[in-house]
């Protein structure tokens, strides 16, 4: 999961670039980086670290120019290194371009194969590389054709963002799993992953890009394009709504806030609990904990509290950090749980150690009762589109039920939202047989929309690690 930001026609494009990818920053914690060009040349800055690291002014003074665009990045694909700190900038026959990609392509691997064969030569272990090197390849005379028949040839999740010296094109995947937003900021257009980035900067949103739709803006203007032919069916990553997509942002015509109070209500409904308080985890588990407090009419109180300063332990790359993160991230407030009955809300169990050492530290402070609810169904199954959870083994709900994961994590009971509980909650619509549309719910159910037809690919979709044996009690 990345985060893209884009500015055409602002003398302060890197400026408010820098703003944008501040508001994403919650997108990716690993590297950032904004090219910009002055309408000759594009300018490049991007390192690993946060936003506010990678860039003071003197940083933003050398990007000159009325365009710009931005990345935030959390990998996915490739290691952690600044190779693949993106935007990913070439020069070739054409002139210059940058490319900044939020999303998985499942085929990159063949197409790699197939390029290096051909005498290409890769930098980074970045899938979004692949599409440079088709663009490369392509002999229309016009960018927007070249960047057309490159994304003809890939699979998968992409939303991007494209900079040469004189136009920015932003494209959407045909099912349209990643967001991608368009906005005007008085003369300027801009483009960010989320509307929040919008709000930051005072650009008024416009809409979302269409899936499968190019939008090219230059000095004639902005055009829209649909060249991919008749889309599939839209397939929105409804992790997006769960977890990723900040809470005051709209994605997918939808209020992220609203949508994660109806899945706690939902939660309350089909996982009930006679208890005190309800506590959520903070910050991605409080709006769900909010509808369920209101829906089932227990009092809420925050019964955790968040530092700020520490980044979001599931997107952190290591195993180690992420362990360690957990109690540089919460504490609890005894006030709050001492004696008490303690209904635990959180958006969802991953690999389950988080999830256990919140539970002790509730227990460490004074709670008689710990239920821990969750607003997702089990994770079950390795995202391939953008979210990093490459094998089974890793995902505890693959391969223990409710009851063995309640007693890992030593709570009294936990309760997971249904799939069609969330599907109702994000308002998915049903086509002509009654099945639910609009939404990839790949990692909780397991159907995923678009084959894997590369070998590499494949076998991590089928290759299982040994699964744990045994859990702790």
């Amino acid at each position: 999961m990345c985060g893209l930001f884009g500015v055409y026609g602002h003398p302060e494009a890197a400026n408010l670039t820098y703003l944008g990818l501040h508001a994403l920053q919650h997108r990716g914690q690993e590297a950032a980086g904004i090219v910009s060009s002055n309408g000759r040349t594009l300018n490049v800055k991007r390192d690993t670290g946060l936003v506010a690291d990678v860039f003071d002014g003197a940083a933003l003074e050398k990007l000159p120019g009325k365009a710009a665009i931005g990345h935030t990045r959390y990998a996915t694909a490739g290691s952690s290194d600044l190779r693949n700190a993106q935007p990913l900038t070439i020069e070739y026959a054409h002139g210059h371009l940058a490319i900044a990609h939020n999303g998985n392509l499942v085929n990159a691997g063949t197409i790699k194969t197939r390029l290096e064969q051909s005498g290409s030569i890769f930098q980074s272990s970045a899938d979004t590389e692949v599409i440079v090197h088709l663009i490369a390849h392509a002999r229309e005379p016009d960018i927007v054709d070249r960047v057309v028949s490159a994304l003809k040839q890939v699979e998968g999740a992409y939303s991007l963002l494209f900079l040469t010296e004189n136009k920015l094109i932003a494209a959407r995947d045909p099912h349209g799993f990643r967001p991608l937003c368009l906005g005007r900021l008085k003369d300027a257009f801009v483009f960010a992953s989320e509307t929040c980035a919008f709000d930051l900067i005072e650009a008024e949103f416009i809409r979302e890009l269409e899936p499968g739709e190019v939008v090219v803006v230059d000095a004639a203007g902005k055009r829209s394009l649909h060249p991919f032919g008749k889309a599939p069916p839209e397939k929105f990553c409804v992790f997006e709504q769960v977890y990723f997509a900040r809470p005051d942002s709209r994605v997918n015509g939808q209020s992220v806030y609203r949508v994660r109070e109806r899945l706690g209500r939902r939660l309350a409904k089909e996982h009930p609990v006679d208890a005190d308080v309800v506590v959520p985890v903070p910050d991605s588990g409080i709006a769900a904990a909010i509808g369920y407090a209101r829906e089932s009419g227990i009092p809420y109180d925050m019964g955790l509290i968040r530092s700020h300063y520490v980044g979001r332990t599931f997107i952190e790359p290591q195993q180690s950090i992420r362990h360690f993160g957990v109690k540089l991230k919460l504490n609890a407030v005894r006030e709050v749980l001492d004696g008490k009955r303690v209904v635990v809300i959180d958006d969802s169990i991953v690999r389950g150690t988080t999830s256990r050492k919140i539970v002790k530290m509730i227990r460490a402070a004074g709670a008689r009762e710990v239920h821990l609810r969750i607003s997702s169904p089990p994770t079950t199954n390795p995202c391939y589109y953008g979210i990093d959870t490459p094998t089974r083994s890793e995902l505890i709900a693959s391969s223990h039920s409710p009851e063995e994961i309640a007693r890992y994590v030593t709570c009294d009971s936990l309760g997971y939202l249904s799939v069609e509980g969330l599907l109702d909650a994000v308002e998915a619509g049903r086509d002509e047989s009654g099945e639910r549309t609009g939404y990839c719910a790949a990692c909780f159910t397991g159907n995923y929309p678009v084959p894997f037809e590369t070998p590499d690919a494949a076998g991590k979709l089928i290759r299982l690690r040994r699964p744990q044996e045994e859990l702790e009690t």
